[in-house]
């Protein structure tokens, strides 16, 4: 409770004593009051409003009561919302469109989970206020957001794709009206005076640079730089207890409390699709390298698989950490949307890895996400998805697509600015395949386009060869999102980084503060010094220059 509200009811009080004025009117109007200066902070007020006011008939509540009533009115709409797309999808006709009521009653059960987890995580009591927690809430709510997006793409047809977008419309503002308070709760906490309360143990990040799952001998040896000793040893050739990858994951146990699963892959082409599912926590996979160890798959756009089914290695679970491997999509150009790696595990790292394919290679979906020193190769929007994502020291291969086209190395998904997600791109280098080398200066290529209405993309401090465009960014179409995306170029280097005839949209700009461009940084964006050093990935939590 703020001051001003101290002083506004202390005087009710006394007035009702000595003049029997009506005490119960100005707890009520103060609550109200409560109920607008929460919501004023929301893009979405009117339904904010009529969410937060049954929570003013609580006199005693408190800024936690306001917050979960955000959420669990977000998570109800969800679920109320998980059967429309299939009760639209009825009329598609498409195979992908089919495929994708399937997706969604999937994306959907994602979101309702990350809503539970957060009415949970806000419903722990503790000393601390959830203010310190802010990172991890709007991490699990901008994955909210990034699920219902997803769901949407799925259809093509304009009248299905609208119908399935209003019937989650709801949901969505009931997010980000949560996402909004979550993302001002410093301001408002310090405005009511109210302590906040903070997220289970089992959300924290790190007390001693490692999370309390890991084994203290185990610590021992990731420090010193070694690789764990694994639970299963994936071969070809028999010399492993699995011939495959997913046999191995099959074996992952069902009570696993703590520690990890750990799985070494053999040099050798697995031709298996895989998905390390939501309940395969904390594993740990590593290669003999990129171009030893490598899972490749072939489905594509073109043979009627939808975006977010067709990629050759899915990874769910969260805390996945990943040394020494390749993924591809061997459909080509000509298979269009074709995904090698798709990613929504949180606190998940990339080491010495490769990703090769054509459009959409690499799909970062939500959660946060971190590569180092990775190669990742393709055409159309070959980086892409929405989660919050930094890809430092890397190598960036820009391929020869199709006769006609166009090749964009990013293409991020935000689609409201309270959302803690972006793709930056940090001390890499961004170059054109042999093959494109030729006439790279013939085939347009740009550093991304915006996807959705708040993309945020930031290069910085990377080397851009000759080939990119003067004007940097392409417009995904006519004026769409140049005025409210975010993209950003800070201290690059190289022919194809000269800012002097880059777009000049709105959401656009060069950065020339450092303090700015630090916040895009492991430790503040990713929150990577809570989690990366437990992963043995080498990361730099600053900025490099």
């Amino acid at each position: 409770m703020n001051w001003v509200m101290f002083i506004v009811l202390a005087g009710a009080v006394w007035l009702g004593v000595a003049e029997g004025v009506d005490v119960e009117g100005a707890l009520q109007s103060a609550a109200s009051g409560s109920v607008e200066k929460i919501c004023s902070y929301t893009s979405h007020a009117e339904s904010c409003s009529v969410a937060l006011t049954p929570v003013a008939n609580n006199k005693s509540a408190t800024l936690t009561d306001y917050l979960q009533a955000a959420i669990k009115v977000a998570q109800q709409e969800v679920e109320a919302a998980k059967g429309r797309p299939a009760e639209i999808g009825k009329a598609a006709t498409k195979p992908q469109e089919k495929m994708a009521v399937d997706d969604c009653k999937e994306l959907l059960q994602f979101a309702v989970d990350e809503l539970q987890a957060s009415m949970a995580a806000v419903g722990e009591s503790s000393v601390h206020t959830i203010a310190e927690r802010e990172a991890e809430l709007k991490n699990w709510l901008s994955a909210v957001l990034s699920y219902h997006e997803t769901c949407i793409d799925g259809f093509e047809t304009p009248e299905i794709k609208e119908g399935v977008s209003k019937g989650l419309l709801n949901a969505t503002e009931l997010t980000d009206n949560a996402l909004a308070i979550v993302g001002s709760i410093s301001n408002l906490s310090k405005s009511f005076n109210m302590s906040i309360k903070e997220l289970p143990d089992a959300a924290k990040s790190l007390l001693d640079g490692f999370p309390g799952w890991m084994k203290s001998g185990d610590r021992k040896l990731l420090a010193a730089g070694g690789e764990p000793e694994p639970n299963a040893v994936v071969a070809q050739d028999g010399s492993g207890q699995y011939k495959t990858i997913q046999a191995a994951l099959d074996a992952y146990p069902k009570d696993l409390k703590g520690g990890r699963y750990v799985i070494y892959v053999k040099a050798g082409v697995y031709d298996e699709y895989i998905t390390i599912t939501k309940d395969q926590l904390n594993i740990y996979m590593y290669g003999d390298g990129p171009r030893k160890s490598i899972v490749t798959g072939k489905k594509s756009f073109t043979d009627g698989v939808s975006t977010f089914k067709t990629a050759s290695f899915s990874v769910i679970g969260n805390g996945f950490i990943c040394k020494s491997m390749g993924f591809r999509n061997t459909a080509g150009p000509q298979g269009h949307q074709a995904v090698a790696l798709r990613v929504q595990s949180d606190m998940s790292a990339f080491f010495n890895c490769r990703m090769d394919g054509y459009q959409d290679t690499l799909y970062v979906q939500t959660h946060r996400q971190f590569y180092r020193n990775c190669l990742v190769s393709g055409t159309v929007d070959f980086i892409f998805g929405d989660s919050a994502v930094i890809l430092q020291n890397c190598l960036i291969i820009v391929r020869k697509p199709m006769e006609k086209q166009k090749n964009t190395v990013t293409a991020q998904g935000r689609t409201t600015k309270n959302e803690a997600t972006g793709i930056v791109i940090q001390n890499c280098k961004i170059v054109p395949e042999k093959k494109l080398e030729p006439v790279r200066m013939e085939i347009p290529t740009y550093l991304g386009r915006p996807w959705k209405d708040y993309s945020m993309t930031l290069v910085m401090e990377s080397w851009l060869a000759d080939f990119i465009q003067p004007e940097g960014w392409l417009p995904w179409t006519g004026t769409f999102a140049l005025d409210t995306c975010f993209y950003r170029e800070y201290n690059n280097r190289g022919p194809g980084s000269t800012t002097d005839k880059r777009v000049n949209w709105k959401g656009y700009a060069v950065m020339t503060n450092k303090d700015e461009a630090q916040r895009y940084t492991v430790g503040p964006f990713l929150q990577g010094e809570q989690w990366l050093p437990a992963t043995t990935v080498p990361f730099s939590l600053g900025l490099a220059y």
